[in-house]
């Protein structure tokens, strides 16, 4: 590659970095730094040096370069701020120092009001968009909150279906349980590989791309019942290797 200027976009850096190309990999790290720096400013309240933080939080952010699927269907951004928080976590939990700024405790107190606005008035969980709309915040400040609260916001996102009850990732995963170390423990890559093609489908659908079983059954070419039992035995498999 002769030229910076034949970048496009996240999409095809991360092509060309996982394909080996250094140059690639080291723009898309400068280019994303943003996001280190934001999720940053959620964990000043430790007795860290902001330096030793920053050298963490892009070590979550390389990572999120070389682990990104594309087949997960997000934006790179949706992926890398929970391996970046991550990481800082894990890094701050080893020596158990983890102090959540005040302000995304407060911003958590609000979301859970939302939540449970939302819940009573829509009859059903809310999204991160719906909840990120009622409080006038922006949906990355939602999931850093969420985040930052022990509470992976992906798997807290419900989608608007046809089942009469609605469960969020989080809660087929671990039931009644919270699982304050769940974010570390997401490895999507390696989790969702010990499914087969047909489960991983299914679980990329309803959890992240919100489309309802129905949805999927018709894009499969099978019935709901049958994407129902997928969808279950896939939630088994995962819990065995999550919780």
């Amino acid at each position: 590659m002769s030229s910076l200027n034949t970048y496009q976009d996240n999409d095809y850096l991360l092509h060309r970095a996982q394909e080996g190309d250094t140059e690639a990999r080291s723009l898309l790290f400068e280019s994303n730094l943003g996001l280190v720096y934001m999720v940053l400013e959620r964990f000043k309240n430790t007795s860290y040096e902001y330096e030793d933080l920053f050298q963490v939080g892009s070590i979550g952010l390389l990572k999120a370069i070389d682990k990104f699927d594309f087949s997960f269907n997000v934006r790179f951004s949706t992926y890398a701020v929970p391996m970046i928080i991550g990481e800082i976590k894990k890094f701050l939990r080893d020596d158990g120092i983890v102090k959540v700024q005040r302000g995304v405790k407060e911003n958590y107190s609000r979301i859970r009001w939302a939540q449970e606005k939302l819940r009573s008035d829509l009859g059903r969980e809310p999204v991160i968009n719906e909840i990120a709309s009622l409080l006038e915040m922006e949906r990355e400040e939602v999931v850093l909150a969420m985040e930052a609260c022990q509470i992976p916001a992906y798997m807290q996102d419900l989608m608007p279906g046809d089942d009469k009850d609605q469960l969020s990732l989080l809660d087929k995963l671990a039931g009644d349980e919270t699982s304050a170390s769940m974010l570390e423990k997401m490895a999507l890559r390696e989790a969702l590989g010990k499914l087969d093609e047909r489960e991983r489908q299914v679980i990329l659908a309803r959890f992240f791309r919100d489309e309802t079983q129905s949805s999927i059954a018709e894009k499969l070419g099978v019935s709901q019942v049958q994407v129902s039992r997928i969808e279950k035995a896939a939630i088994t498999k995962l819990r065995g290797v999550l919780i």
